[in-house]
């Protein structure tokens, strides 16, 4: 089945790319979240105007995301959260938490599903934390997790 992604789908492509996937992923899991819209003749239209947005953006954030990268490599991000004993936490970072407290240590805007955890942050210390600031660009960010 041909789709139109509306958003960046990880392992799939960006926003504005018409992809081919089996019928169950589309109907099951891309179609209901809407990160994706049915292909049709008329939907050209519509990527078209996705990819020229895209562009606009691409070219601005290019540098940008490069001067973001160095601040970001620089900087420890801490994000508080509730702990029992032994260090536990009470649920997981999320990737908003993290983007939230990315902002307020200094660093820039970074938009929640662009970061990417590769496995649940459950514990207090330090985490690995791959955030992607533009389709170039990607940095690996410590979390320091503490508890409150």
């Amino acid at each position: 089945m041909k789709i139109i992604l509306t958003q960046p789908v990880t392992g799939l492509g960006e926003a504005g790319d018409v992809v081919d996937v089996k019928d169950g992923y589309a109907r099951n899991f891309l179609l209901p979240r809407q990160v994706a819209t049915p292909w049709t003749k008329g939907g050209q239209k519509q990527v078209d105007s996705i990819k020229a947005g895209r562009e606009k953006r691409a070219l601005r954030t290019a540098e940008e995301a490069a001067t973001a990268k160095a601040t970001l490599e620089s900087t420890t991000v801490t994000v508080t959260a509730r702990a029992g004993q032994g260090g536990r936490l009470f649920g997981a970072v999320t990737p908003s938490e993290i983007a939230e407290a990315i902002a307020a240590s200094g660093g820039p805007q970074v938009d929640k599903r662009r970061i990417e955890v590769r496995s649940p942050i459950r514990a207090v210390g330090e985490h690995p934390v791959h955030v992607r600031l533009h389709d170039e660009v990607a940095v690996d960010v410590t979390i320091n997790v503490v508890a409150s």
